[in-house]
C-alpha cells in the first residue's frame, strides 16, 4: 500500500465517528481471524493481506484513542 493510500485511509477513518470505527474494527478482527485460519490450513492466497489487516487494526485503535477525551488526574 502506498503512502498516499495510507494517508487517505487514515483521513477516512478520522472522518468516521467512534461507533463506526468500532464496527470497522470488529469487521477487521473477524477478517484477521479468518486469514489466520486459512493460513493454518494452507488455504491462504495472499499472505500480504495478513499484514495489511493488522496495520489497519492498529490505525483504527490509534484513532479511537485520539478521539477519546483526555482525563485529568
Amino acid at each position: 500500500m502506498k503512502l498516499r493510500d495510507i494517508r487517505k485511509q487514515v483521513n477516512d477513518f478520522r472522518a468516521m465517528d467512534a461507533e463506526k470505527l468500532v464496527d470497522q474494527l470488529a469487521q477487521l478482527k473477524k477478517e484477521q481471524f479468518n486469514l489466520r485460519f486459512q493460513q493454518a490450513t494452507g488455504q491462504l492466497q495472499s499472505t500480504a493481506r495478513v499484514g495489511e489487516v493488522r496495520d489497519q487494526i492498529a490505525r483504527i485503535k490509534t484513532i479511537l484513542r485520539e478521539k477519546r477525551p483526555t482525563q485529568s488526574v
